[in-house]
């Protein structure tokens, strides 16, 4: 009977990793536009989506925040698109639609029902053909930013750790500033220099678009021709940014926050870009050291000594570099200091012996199952191909990145865990309650 469980289990597994086989077509419009096809016809929905980059990197360093700015500036409107009706298009068309902003990217996207394709490629050609970017728009767009920095940051607990982090773990790199920028800076810009902005970035030989779902390609490419080849090609971006020195002494910082009454213990290390494989034997190293009530940390801390509320450790990968932060509340009597020797605890065993057949099952478990959800839906796909080619250079790791998370070994957790989460190679925050600040 185990036998036959047994082959059954390998089985669906074969099928499995074949079902998720994602298929795509990509080509170039003479303009620098790249575009990928996915062509899923199972369900009559389609995502049109368009990704930049740009990000909260780039820019001039006195103007930081402008590729946040500019995610919600480009939904004020264009030449023929009202302001303040993208939305109410976007819905009154059965569709939903959105955009986030990263460190590194910009990405926009709608979902539609299928026989609406025309009209989410006609609505993103717009916003980069035509977008109308005035007095008003900025004035607007500045208002909602500040009030989305007071809830999403000034006002919730914790919220600026990363922050802190970022200032303290770069000094040259412009990672070192928050991606949704200061509010002084887009006080003191011009209209002139996010018109500059606009044509510097927002430009089709800077970006990528994907469609993926239910759609017919020839028809398809003739839109995509018919609506994006007017499009004017920018100057190439050049990006040519500083590289951090190493550390090799352990940096002590301290942060204040109004928001909280209990300290945290935020430990940041710096670390290299996502694309690398030793950024992927991180990400196990995270999942293994605080992912769910089984892991290490989680079961050490929180469970079994009560010495933590909260433990955390996150692998926040970004292109150029990445940070790894560990973060934990104390509870109790328990000093930062008492949960610092734990946690060092836990990082010299991970650094000094192999992780057990069990657990290193589990983790490629987990990461078999993240593969399988990221490509559920044609959305979850759509990004996904346009995620790998912008920022990985690689698109068909939509289908082959698992086969690097299957080929880390034990050996490789413990090498990298011993190579870069060092105690004299990191921040050391404590970030504590604005009462704690010494007058």
């Amino acid at each position: 009977m185990k036998k036959h469980l047994l082959a059954a289990s390998v089985l669906l597994a074969g099928f499995t990793a074949s079902a998720q086989e994602v298929q795509f077509e990509e080509y170039d419009l003479d303009n620098g536009l790249h575009v990928i096809l996915h062509q899923d016809n199972t369900a009559p929905v389609v995502t049109t989506s368009v990704m930049y980059e740009v990000g909260g990197k780039d820019g001039d360093r006195e103007r930081t925040g402008f590729a946040h700015f500019f995610e919600h500036l480009l939904f004020e409107g264009t030449k023929n698109i009202e302001r303040g009706s993208w939305f109410k298009i976007v819905s009154s068309n059965g569709g939903t639609n959105n955009a986030t902003t990263s460190l590194d990217r910009t990405y926009y996207y709608e979902v539609f029902p299928s026989n609406n394709l025309q009209l989410g490629l006609w609505m993103e050609s717009e916003r980069m053909l035509h977008p109308v970017i005035d007095t008003v728009g900025v004035n607007t767009q500045n208002e909602v930013v500040k009030e989305e920095r007071r809830q999403s940051y000034d006002n919730r607990p914790y919220a600026g750790i990363l922050e802190a982090i970022q200032k303290n773990l770069f000094v040259k790199h412009p990672y070192k500033d928050p991606n949704v920028g200061y509010m002084d800076h887009l006080d003191a810009a011009t209209l002139e220099e996010f018109l500059a902005f606009k044509e510097k970035y927002y430009v089709p030989n800077n970006a990528v678009l994907v469609v993926a779902g239910d759609f017919e390609t020839a028809s398809t490419k003739k839109m995509i021709k018919d609506y994006f080849e007017a499009v004017p090609r920018g100057k190439d971006v050049e990006r040519n940014y500083p590289v951090e020195t190493d550390i090799t002494e352990a940096i002590k910082a301290k942060a204040y926050d109004s928001n909280i009454q209990i300290p945290a213990l935020v430990n940041g290390y710096r670390t290299p870009g996502f694309a690398s494989r030793d950024a992927r034997v991180l990400d196990m190293i995270s999942s293994y050291l605080s992912d769910g009530k089984s892991s290490k940390l989680y079961k050490r801390l929180v469970d079994e000594k009560k010495m933590a509320l909260a433990v955390q450790a996150i692998n926040l990968g970004l292109q150029d570099y990445s940070m790894y932060i560990l973060f934990a509340l104390p509870q109790g009597e328990n000093t930062m200091a008492d949960l610092q020797k734990e946690i060092d605890d836990e990082i010299v065993k991970l650094q000094t012996e192999l992780i057990s057949d069990r657990d290193y099952q589990k983790l490629q478990n987990k990461f078999e199952n993240r593969f399988v959800s990221s490509n559920s839906s044609v959305e979850g796909i759509a990004s996904s191909l346009a995620t790998y080619y912008m920022l990985y250079d690689d698109v068909n790791l939509i289908n082959t990145e698992i086969d690097i998370y299957r080929s880390i070994t034990p050996q490789e957790i413990m090498s990298v865990a011993k190579k870069y989460l060092k105690p004299n190679a990191r921040v050391e925050l404590e970030y504590l309650p604005e009462s704690a600040k010494e007058n």
